[in-house]
């Protein structure tokens, strides 16, 4: 092996990790804002209505 295809290989194993690494962090700031997103989603549901006694659902819960 020659010197030049050395650093060839060393070069193109650097850029796969470069590569590698801002994909990782694409992904994470994806995920973030996913995560940022279906919290919102789950925030904006409303509460359940009380039961009216005597009503239908006042003795089984029909939310669970």
């Amino acid at each position: 092996m020659d010197i030049t295809s050395i650093a060839a290989a060393a070069s193109a194993n650097s850029a796969v990790q470069t590569q590698n690494a801002v994909g990782l962090g694409v992904l994470k700031k994806a995920i973030d804002i996913e995560t940022e997103g279906a919290l919102a989603l789950l925030q904006a549901i409303p509460a359940p209505p009380p039961p009216v006694a005597g009503s239908a659902g006042s003795v089984v819960n029909t939310w669970a």
